[in-house]
């Protein structure tokens, strides 16, 4: 299963993505087999494989309210469809906005939790100025719909954007990349130390003035630390107010795997005594990494397998933990 964002199509045009992703899934494709499926529930990165047949359903009549999990299918000049050519022989399975993997484990990408960060990122931003015009979602007996009324204009305006981008695969200033940019230059490398300082100092000043406006409620805190804990917090949320009766979720979207060895349990834990997972992520983020392999919570490579089972917990692979920084770097 494939956690969302499996293809990058908001920062450089479509075939630009394709060209990139189509090695990878050929092969996958390949390994698995005739008997082999994949299944793949859409991210924020890649929530235009899905938002043609969410179109499609509102065409024509009023469709029933989104549930937890839906089986979408696509028609000849989706992007969907080129992903599912490529993986042939084996089958793909859209699920959105996520799945039951079994009667007490639910999995989905978490960008939801975007709309419950405390962390100002672009998306938490937007989504803030969003809300104030369709509202904020219910904290109790809130429906994907909530969360959709909100997230995917957003998510169509940098999918449109980076279709005009002229650069080759280059990121559409303005969209992709600011929140890091932002965390680079006030907690970063220890370059230009000057300039990380006065940034600093007004990074707050913005921050109230974010809160002012009722973007919010967002924090100045940007550590390490704090972005895991406020994502981890912020997912608890989103599966409290939209009803998940499950033993245990599985989320990504935040790029902080976990629970890992000496996290506070609690934070991953939602109301109800919920178990929170986070696969963690399959990109080289240099900025949040350590040179020593897998020190970090966003070291990539990792997975979770969920036996068949019942009651028995979800378990997080480590599949590039013995790679060394200069050869994923590379």
């Amino acid at each position: 299963m494939l956690l969302g964002d499996a293809i990058e199509l908001r920062q450089g045009p479509l075939r630009d993505a394709f060209a990139v992703a189509r090695p990878f899934f050929e092969r996958l494709g390949a390994a698995l087999g005739g008997d082999g499926e994949v299944v793949l529930v859409p991210g924020n990165h890649d929530h235009q494989l899905v938002a043609p047949w969410l179109e499609r359903l509102r065409r024509d009549t009023a469709p029933p309210p989104l549930g937890l999990e839906q089986r979408a299918s696509w028609e000849p000049g989706d992007a969907v469809a080129a992903l599912a050519d490529r993986l042939a022989p084996a089958r793909l399975t859209l699920a959105y906005p996520g799945i039951w993997l079994r009667d007490d484990v639910y999995a989905l990408h978490g960008h939801y939790l975007d709309r419950h960060t405390t962390v100002p990122t672009f998306e938490r931003l937007s989504a803030g100025a969003m809300g104030r015009i369709v509202g904020r979602p219910s904290l109790r007996d809130a429906t994907p719909d909530d969360y959709e009324a909100a997230l995917a204009p957003i998510y169509a305006w940098s999918y449109s954007l980076a279709q005009q981008s002229r650069r080759g695969g280059g990121t559409p200033r303005g969209t992709q990349g600011v929140s890091v940019r932002v965390w680079d230059a006030i907690a970063g490398d220890g370059h230009k130390p000057l300039r990380r300082r006065a940034l600093g100092a007004l990074f707050p000043l913005g921050v109230a003035a974010v809160n002012r406006a009722g973007l919010g409620p967002v924090r100045a805190d940007v550590s390490g630390p704090a972005l895991g804990v406020a994502g981890t917090r912020a997912m608890g949320a989103a599966v409290e107010a939209l009803g998940i009766e499950a033993r245990h979720v599985l989320f990504g979207h935040t790029h902080r795997s976990g629970p890992l060895p000496g996290d506070d349990l609690a934070v991953w834990h939602a109301a109800g005594g919920i178990a929170l997972h986070n696969t963690g992520t399959w990109v080289f983020e240099r900025h949040f990494l350590t040179r020593t392999p897998g020190e970090s919570p966003y070291w990539p490579g990792r997975a979770i397998v969920v036996g068949a089972e019942p009651g028995t917990p979800p378990r997080r692979l480590d599949l590039l933990g013995d790679r060394s920084w200069d050869e994923l770097s590379a």
